[in-house]
């Protein structure tokens, strides 16, 4: 038991995950004095055991779990999850071509799936946010196919994948939740196709604002009012479109009075209006 207490100063604790154990980092104030010891920290015993979050009990539950599980099902998917990983703003979480290890379900932060042509482009394949699980692209070939990096600073659950399939055979209602999480990417990619097919410009960056305030909302933030997390640039790329055009449609749109832009926060003025403007078209992007 000695093993599951450690310490804190006024610094919150930071975890060695390699260690799988807490460990302290200590200001830089510190190490520069000296004359401050340890024995002179006032020095507070912290259950390391109290600081997981289970999946249980996430506020994410609903996006990455099925619904109706039993108490056991639960607790057996609280042991599945192998660890929580921090991913730094520009970070990668994996690499195309690495191996595939785990799935991953974002818990907090955004990140960018994008592939690097031969010339030097990043094409960017699509954004992520919390309550996504990424990783799946790697699951036909064992390999993954593009690179997932992080646009801000970010938190994943870290789902082995061998477990994952063997809890799947054991949960049945798990696999079906994991069949529908694969059927709602391709539901998804099949729209990227429609967006950059046969959209115009207008079309294809309300349909971008209109996928994102569904997928805020659905997560209990405001459907009209959020921070754009990733470049205009990195919004062309994804929408095959360039740089100037996006900034150019986005100041059309703010001049007609259908949005609000100041620097990265968008607000959502007339919802409406953008459906409007992609009449028929699908959203799923």
């Amino acid at each position: 038991m000695r093993d599951a207490v450690q310490y804190r100063t006024d610094e919150e604790p930071r975890f060695d995950l390699d260690q799988n154990r807490c460990k302290m980092v200590l200001s830089c104030r510190f190490a520069d004095d000296p004359s401050i010891m340890p024995s002179q920290l006032s020095l507070t015993p912290v259950d390391v055991n109290r600081l997981k979050t289970f999946c249980s009990k996430c506020s994410l539950r609903e996006l990455c779990l099925p619904a109706g599980l039993d108490q056991r099902e639960l607790e057996a998917i609280d042991r599945l999850v192998n660890r929580r990983r921090p991913v730094k703003r520009g970070d990668y979480l994996y690499r195309a071509g690495s191996e595939l290890q785990s799935l991953y379900a974002i818990r907090v932060g955004f990140i960018k799936s994008c592939v690097l042509h031969e010339d030097g482009r990043e094409q960017v394949a699509g954004f992520h946010m919390m309550g996504d699980l990424l990783g799946l692209d790697a699951i036909s070939s064992n390999r993954h196919m593009c690179d997932a990096i992080a646009l801000d600073d970010t938190e994943v659950c870290e789902i082995p994948f061998p477990v994952l399939e063997q809890f799947s055979r054991d949960i049945p209602s798990l696999q079906q939740h994991f069949h529908r999480i694969m059927s709602r990417e391709i539901v998804r990619d099949h729209g990227v196709m429609l967006l950059l097919g046969s959209m115009r410009a207008e079309e294809r960056l309300a349909a971008f604002l209109l996928n994102l305030s569904q997928r805020f909302a659905a997560r209990g933030y405001s459907p009209s009012e959020f921070n754009l997390r990733m470049t205009r640039e990195e919004i062309g790329s994804y929408l095959g479109l360039k740089l100037e055009t996006i900034s150019r449609v986005l100041s059309r749109f703010h001049e007609e009075g259908l949005i609000e832009v100041r620097s990265k926060l968008v607000r959502i003025v007339k919802m409406d209006a953008l459906r409007a403007l992609i009449g028929q078209h699908a959203c799923q992007t």
